[in-house]
């Protein structure tokens, strides 16, 4: 497979781990390119707007099996208005996969309301494959992907999760997987680049939010009629935040406790994806089926190449 790598939001800090990433990258047998400013770096950007932006073209024009990012940060939210949707979605059209995640949320939903290309949720070069000690169900579910072989994914619901989800087996079926990063999908509300998806399956994660300010972007979905239209809500991780003594008892299991006041709709938890080493890959913009046995949680798909 044909690889190639850009920096469209943050600068690469951490020049090993690109460097590992890429080395482990080819010992799996790709051929891996980096953009010529996949190092570029202006403030805390990868360059300026029209370098991520020339970058984000070049990716689209290269033919590459596998359009990658090295890392997320921020800075694919300024350039919504001037993204190439209409390129992006004819690469995608003749093969090629985008995947990534964090910020990358900006640009899959932005391509799916204008133009309903399909994306993966997935690893960067840096934070996964530059890893020393690399997850191997990560590395596995991207070789799915990579080699089309991923038709789905399974994980295990936490037993909480039971007594708030319907007894039927089928939660939803020929629904939209869509959603990402809770912060960036927010900061879409009420502009073109968020998706009008009805009876989806909407995921979010997110890093270094407090429960509080998880609770809050829910609230702001859910009060934009977002959550109300879906067939299901999945939550990923939420990590690298720091309870406090003020918050006497309140944690994130409140917050999964107040939005099942708040909808009608199932809300399932532990989906293995977001800033963590163990992440699936998700077909962004895809049909889904969601179905649950036990404990067991199943989202199948048909991959493009079937």
């Amino acid at each position: 497979m044909h690889i190639y790598l850009i920096s469209p939001s943050g600068a690469v800090r951490d020049k090993a781990a690109l460097r590992l990433g890429v080395k482990r990258l080819k010992q799996l047998g790709h051929t891996v390119e980096l953009d010529l400013d996949a190092l570029s770096s202006d403030q805390r950007f990868a360059g300026d707007d029209e370098a991520r932006l020339a970058a984000v073209t070049r990716a689209a024009a290269s033919g590459a099996d596998i359009v990658m990012l090295t890392r997320g940060g921020y800075g694919l939210t300024r350039m919504l208005k001037r993204l190439p949707y209409k390129a992006i979605a004819a690469s995608i059209k003749r093969g090629t996969q985008w995947v990534g995640h964090s910020d990358f949320t900006a640009l899959q939903m932005g391509l799916l309301a204008k133009t309903g290309a399909g994306t993966w949720a997935g690893p960067h070069a840096c934070v996964d494959f530059g890893r020393a000690d690399m997850d191997d169900i990560t590395l596995a579910c991207f070789e799915d992907m990579a080699q089309g072989r991923g038709e789905g994914a399974g994980w295990k619901l936490p037993a909480a999760d039971l007594a708030h989800l319907p007894k039927k087996a089928l939660l939803a079926e020929n629904a939209i997987l869509w959603g990402g990063n809770l912060s960036v999908l927010c900061s879409l509300v009420g502009t073109p680049y968020l998706p009008q998806v009805q009876g989806g399956v909407l995921f979010v994660e997110d890093v270094a939010e407090h429960p509080y300010r998880v609770e809050r972007m829910l609230t702001q979905l859910l009060n934009a009629g977002v959550l109300a239209q879906q067939k299901a809500i999945v939550l990923g991780s939420f990590t690298d935040y720091k309870l406090t003594p003020h918050d006497k008892g309140f944690k994130l299991q409140s917050v999964v406790d107040w939005l099942r006041t708040q909808v009608k709709t199932p809300v399932l938890t532990g989906l293995p994806f977001g800033h963590v080493a163990t992440k699936l890959c998700l077909p962004v913009g895809k049909s889904v089926t969601l179905l649950r046995e036990e404990r067991e949680a199943f989202l199948l798909w048909a991959h493009p190449s079937h």
